[in-house]
């Protein structure tokens, strides 16, 4: 008996392994798993320049760490005591300019060493509206607060999401010729808008990025995170408090399927022993002075080498030194 729809998925070719660099770009739902994938050991940024959830701020933040241009301090707003930049989430918000340009160079600067080696560029789009600063007409990422009135709010049309992105795309695929490009919508409702209103911009979005896969099969990937959440978890009790955010289990299994469709085999059983070490470097031992645990710093550092030998670009060596410092105390 089934008791719920299922969404099929089919699995991505080629599927994301160790040696791929990633970039997660967009919605704080780019967060969730780019967080997860970082926890996992994976090479990848997330949102280095904050949740971002227009599809126009998502494409002008990846030009601007593409050609390593970003605001300059005429370009920057003073409000409730605090610097903002319209191009940077309220993280980057600081007491003085200075800080707040120091924040986004830091930023932009270590997204530099990567963003040619790119090989999955994973976006994730939240809403179609957009609110432009009425000042100057740009498209902000954030509005920090500022009154409304400040601002034109519109929705976008999904001939002009996809005009913006033929763009885009060939502008990556210059710097990083063979870039796979992963497309979802986030789940998290924007009740704020209205929930017809919502619908009609995750509808944008997901009619937006069916024209992008159509013109782009080999390149452009969508990943059904918001069909999952709609169709296969449509209860409350797979949301948060507020109704609108996903619960942790609902991320889980999100998560879930995303590894068992995106990733390979491989990929899973690293993933595997990422995690067994952790759990390890987790454990409290009843008697910290025996023989025994020194045995079993022993083998964490063995499945760390091991592990290390195998992805020479993992980041273990503070887990390892951890441990190898432990192990001097107990001789």
């Amino acid at each position: 008996m089934n008791l719920f729809t299922s969404v099929e998925i089919s699995k991505i070719s080629p599927q994301f392994s160790y040696a791929d660099v990633l970039l997660l770009i967009g919605s704080c739902f780019a967060t969730e798993i780019g967080s997860r994938l970082q926890d996992a050991k994976f090479r990848c940024l997330v949102n280095p320049t904050g949740v971002l959830y227009n599809p126009l701020s998502i494409a002008n933040s990846l030009r601007m760490l593409l050609n390593n241009k970003y605001p300059t301090k005429e370009d920057y707003i003073f409000h409730e005591g605090l610097w903002h930049s319209f191009s940077f989430h309220g993280d980057f918000s600081a007491a003085s300019a200075s800080e707040l340009q120091d924040n986004i160079e830091a930023s932009v600067a270590k997204c530099q060493g990567i963003i040619k080696e790119v090989s999955c560029l994973f976006i994730t789009f939240g809403s179609a509206f957009v609110y432009e600063w009425k000042k100057t007409g740009e498209v902000v990422a954030n509005c920090h607060k500022l009154p409304e009135r400040l601002f034109n709010r519109r929705r976008l049309g999904d001939e002009e999401i996809v005009r913006e992105y033929l763009d885009l795309l060939q502008e990556i695929w210059e710097v990083t010729p063979t870039c796979r490009v992963l497309l979802t919508v986030s789940p998290i409702r924007h009740i704020r808008d209205g929930l017809h209103e919502n619908q009609l911009s995750k509808a944008t979005l997901l009619l937006a990025i069916d024209e992008l896969q159509r013109l782009y099969p080999e390149k452009v990937i969508y990943f059904p995170a918001y069909e999952l959440l709609m169709d296969e978890l449509r209860d409350y009790r797979f949301y948060s408090d507020d109704l609108l955010h996903p619960s942790q289990m609902a991320i889980d299994y999100v998560w879930q399927r995303f590894t068992e469709t995106c990733m390979t085999k491989d990929a899973l059983l690293t993933m595997k022993s990422v995690k067994e070490i952790k759990k390890m470097l987790e454990h409290r031992p009843l008697h910290p002075e025996s023989d025994e645990y020194a045995r079993f710093l022993h083998q964490i550092v063995l499945k760390i080498e091991t592990l290390s030998e195998k992805c020479p670009y993992f980041e273990f060596e503070k887990e390892k030194e951890l441990c190898l410092t432990r192990l001097n105390r107990l001789h």
